[in-house]
């Protein structure tokens, strides 16, 4: 129960509210509610809805009203015998509450006085008079009218002893909530006495008893004295329990501080001994801190917030919670490497050295970190690149980061952020939280002991999104070269320079990238290797690595160029180097174990023993075929495995005209096949075909591995090519393969993964290619060992594709089209 110190003629406030009035009075007025018999009152009764409290007889107490339709009852009322209806809402959320929202028992009020408000509001004050049912709402426009019946009060007229009894009981209770609640003044115990009459002193109870709306109205719809007083009785010895409880903790609490004053005076006796005895204590903690302090070569706001914060740590109690967590704070304050940074080797020689004997091809990423060294050398000062290598998994981008260190003499960390969902792994957490840490950057700063490490960002596609944050969006500062010098850690609390780290980001994909977060990097492509390049790696690293880690001296087993293909050919099908690894580490523990058992095995590696050893060709690699048949052409595709040639079939059967795709084909695939369709069609009379061949028969395209989904655009010349040579039955040129887009005028347009569908074609044993004429700048990025051997055409149109594809003679056995008018 609560009470309010401005009307102290009310006992208890309760949470008397029509429109958000907050806490209101609940008023004495003359115990003449049982006098008031309803003589001249109206049948129909104007109604006004009231939230979150409930109105009994007798009761005086006032109402902030703000709905259009109360207000239009109370003016009309006041005016008038000033007479209401009031219910109680059953859901205190309803803003404008219809008939089927209120309580069918209330109370009828008598307006006793009406203030208007300078914001609008009207607020009156109304005495509670005789409880009511509602028979029939009448009308809800423009305010509720209701037909009521009132409601007989059935308290005993006689005294019984039992009556007797809960009144006193009550009286006592209230009595003893009052003295347990300070909030409640004494002169409220006064009021209380001079309430004579039980049904009064229980409707006035029951209306500030703090229980909820819908106790109350339980409390108004009884009928029966005895039975409202029992139920007011147990509400309110519920209270009392509660006070009671509150009170026992209160007390437990106040013993608690005596016990931490007694502590505190015998910390300062044990201060002296300490003193006397010479030994360490707090304060020479925090002494030794502000000594590390004074010797770092920090910014002064960052000095001042340092010994600010030891300041603050000489206050607090040693026994307290958050003494451990300042001193923490502090102490990493002290461990980071502030303005400490390693001399970079600026021996660019020295550093290609390094990074050639590490990883092998690479060039661009090499390329890119010697410009760096050198503009370092002549500058001196340079803030560090933001780099991301975007390629397949296993070409080696995580692990050239180390070789980057390595060469240029830094120290190297490196931080996963695969599957990382919240932002406080970057930025960290904020101190007042329990377990509070710094985010991964300054922690791995700290491990360093180094401002300017090579920082490895592992995985930064695959940072994830939740309730918790964005870390891609925490990364935008950490990334950003005019926002790092000043980066901010939530529990650092102060600003840190990342401006001299040398960020290296690795990723599979740039599609779940942030856009953001992309545009601040400098984005390289790592492509998949070569085949040349994978047997020179795996000859140079992978068979040492193996033979180390498995025990084998170099002169234990060898493997020649031959077999080392063999693996890579029929065993592996990837852009890196993962699965030729395990291959290999295969091979060599096959000869670890024939050496332990003290068997025979090949000192040489041949392919006898690599199928012993890996099982029958996993992959097949595919071959070019022949030009005996008219309409199937070889194209070259991109994976992410590398480049695959893969074959266009056509063949026409009689029909109507339909064109059939097959082989798992994307959308974009399918509309390339349209497009070359219908620029044929356009151009049919140039090639001699007549254009009634189309309507009569049905061209049916298909692209072998049905299995395998395919799509892009890089099919388009191909497809052109396949039904050229089906409608007009002319051969294809031997050994060619060609891949580009076409369009509906018949220009070819470029198309990416030119190095992997090169080294494709060299594999299958393709003589000619045909690219886009603004491809050729791709092939100027190719080693020329790669294309030695191969004739590659650039073209603009098709029909310079058609020109070169297409022989004049036809292949045997062609067809000849019937075509009837």
């Amino acid at each position: 129960m609560k009470i309010d110190n401005q009307m102290i003629q009310g006992i208890f406030a309760g949470e008397l509210q029509e429109e958000d009035t907050g806490e209101l009075i609940q008023m004495i007025a003359p115990d003449d509610e049982e006098d008031f018999q309803g003589d001249g009152l109206p049948e129909e009764l104007p109604i006004v809805a009231v939230r979150n409290t409930v109105l009994f007889p007798g009761v005086l107490i006032p109402i902030t009203v703000g709905r259009q339709k109360s207000i239009k009852v109370v003016k009309k009322a006041y005016k008038g015998d000033k007479m209401i209806g009031v219910l109680t809402q059953k859901n205190p959320k309803v803003d404008e509450p219809s008939a089927g929202d209120l309580y069918r028992i209330g109370t009828i009020a008598k307006i006793v006085k009406m203030l208007v408000l300078p914001d609008g509001n009207t607020t009156i004050i109304i005495q509670g008079k005789r409880r009511f049912e509602v028979k029939e709402f009448l009308s809800e426009d423009p305010y509720l009218l209701a037909q009521i019946q009132l409601l007989e009060e059935n308290f005993p007229k006689r005294t019984s002893k039992e009556q007797k009894a809960i009144v006193q009981s009550i009286r006592d209770t209230a009595n003893r909530i009052m003295s347990l609640n300070p909030e409640i003044p004494k002169e409220a115990q006064v009021a209380l006495d001079n309430i004579e009459k039980p049904s009064f002193l229980v409707h006035f109870l029951s209306s500030n008893i703090n229980v909820e709306a819908n106790d109350k109205q339980h409390l108004l719809e009884m009928n029966d004295g005895i039975e409202r007083a029992t139920s007011l009785l147990e509400h309110m010895m519920k209270e009392l329990q509660m006070l009671e409880l509150k009170q026992e903790i209160q007390n437990k609490v106040h013993t608690d501080i005596d016990q931490q004053q007694r502590d505190y005076f015998l910390r300062q006796q044990m201060k002296v001994l300490q003193d006397e005895l010479g030994e360490d204590g707090p304060e020479r903690e925090v002494e030794e801190l502000r000594l590390k302090g004074s010797k770092k070569d920090w910014p002064k706001k960052v000095d001042d917030h340092f010994n600010k914060e030891l300041d603050k740590i000489l206050r607090m109690n040693p026994m307290a919670a958050e003494y451990p967590i300042a001193m923490n704070y502090a102490e990493l304050m002290v461990e980071l490497p502030w303005a400490e940074y390693s001399k970079d080797d600026l021996n660019l020689k020295k550093a290609k050295r390094i990074l050639d004997k590490d990883h092998f091809g690479l060039e661009k990423v090499k390329d890119r970190i010697l410009e760096y060294l050198a503009v370092l050398k002549l500058k001196n000062d340079l803030k560090g690149p933001i780099l991301c290598l975007y390629g397949p998994p296993g070409v080696g981008k995580t692990s050239l980061g180390k070789s980057i260190a390595k060469a240029l003499g830094r120290q190297y960390v490196r931080m996963s952020l695969g599957g990382v969902h919240d932002e406080a792994e970057i930025r960290g957490h904020r101190k007042t939280y329990v377990g509070a840490m710094p985010g991964k950057v300054i922690q791995n700063i700290k491990k360093a002991k180094s401002s300017n490490p090579v920082f490895v960002l592992d995985e930064i596609d695959k940072v994830n999104s939740n309730f918790r944050g964005d870390p891609s969006s925490a990364l935008l500062e950490v990334l950003d070269p005019e926002q790092n010098k000043e980066f901010t850690d939530n529990y650092l609390e102060v600003e840190y320079d990342l401006s001299k780290v040398l960020f290296i980001a690795t990723a599979n994909s740039l599609d779940t990238i942030q856009p953001a977060l992309r545009d601040r990097m400098e984005i390289i492509e790592v492509t998949g290797y070569t085949l040349e390049e994978k047997v020179e790696i795996a000859k140079r690293h992978l068979i040492p690595k193996q033979k180390e880690e498995h025990g084998l001296k170099s002169s234990d087993v060898t493997f020649d160029k031959a077999a080392i293909t063999k693996i890579i050919d029929a065993y592996t099908r990837e852009s890196g180097v993962r699965n030729l690894e395990r291959k290999i580490g295969s091979i060599i523990r096959s000869v670890a174990k024939s050496i332990a058992l003290e068997e025979e095995y090949p000192k040489k590696v041949d392919s006898d023993y690599i199928e012993k050893v890996l099982g029958g060709e996993v992959f097949d690699k595919e071959r070019y075929a022949n030009n005996k048949v008219a309409g199937v052409v070889t194209g070259l595709a991109w994976t992410a495995v590398g480049g695959e040639i893969l074959f266009i079939e056509s063949s026409l059967s009689r029909g109507k005209g339909k064109l059939t795709l097959s082989g798992q084909l994307g959308d974009v695939m399918k509309e390339s096949a349209m497009a070359a369709l219908s620029y044929l069609k356009s151009k049919a009379e140039d090639y001699d075909i007549d254009h009634r061949t189309f309507e009569k028969y049905d061209l049916h395209i298909h692209v072998p591995a049905g299995a395998v989904p395919k799509d892009g655009p890089s099919a388009g010349i191909t497809m052109l090519t396949a039904i050229s040579s089906l409608f007009t039955q002319r051969k294809v040129k031997n050994r060619l393969a060609m891949t580009g887009e076409i369009t509906l005028r018949g220009s070819v347009l470029p198309v990416g993964g030119i190095k992997e569908k090169i080294l494709a074609a060299r594999r299958a044993g393709i003589k000619d290619i045909i690219l886009s004429k603004r491809n050729r700048k791709d092939i100027l990025e190719i080693n020329e060992r790669y294309i030695k051997g191969l004739t590659i055409h650039y073209v603009e149109t098709a029909e310079e594709v058609l020109n070169i594809a297409l022989e004049q003679k036809k292949v045997s056995g062609a067809l000849q089209f019937v075509v009837e008018d």
